[in-house]
């Protein structure tokens, strides 16, 4: 990540003519380009809302389903290891639940409403204008 950030920040700095010296957090801002770090955020949010909301490839979208109770969880979770097939599964307020390998806090540490977006162009609006407040 960090030679990632690195060449990025190169780039900024390039674009802007800015010093070497300068800070680079406000160089990003200005460009509107998020950190390298979360970029990859941004991206794998996407790609959870583009499954959760069926815009996103058969292949994805199979792993990714609202589950709305918690029976309904257990009987995934043991068909789950029965078939020793790891799934990605939602609650109805959003929440991912998956298993432990899985990293799964990016999902649920989005506020509800951006979980809860009508469009993938709010989602993405909403979701870089929350991460760029971290």
């Amino acid at each position: 990540m960090r030679r990632l950030q690195s060449v990025q920040n190169a780039a900024a700095r390039m674009i802007t003519s800015a010093r070497r010296r300068d800070h680079i957090t406000p160089i990003l801002r200005q460009l509107h380009w998020l950190p390298v770090r979360q970029r990859v955020d941004f991206k794998i949010a996407v790609l959870v809302f583009q499954c959760l909301t069926g815009h996103a490839p058969a292949y994805l979208a199979d792993d990714c389903q609202l589950v709305a109770d918690a029976s309904a969880r257990r009987l995934r979770s043991a068909r789950r290891s029965a078939l020793s097939v790891a799934r990605t599964t939602t609650s109805a307020t959003g929440a991912l639940q998956q298993p432990d390998h899985v990293e799964h806090g990016l999902w649920n540490t989005l506020p509800l409403n951006l979980r809860l977006c009508d469009s993938l162009g709010q989602f993405k609006r909403s979701l870089k204008t929350f991460l760029f407040g971290l």
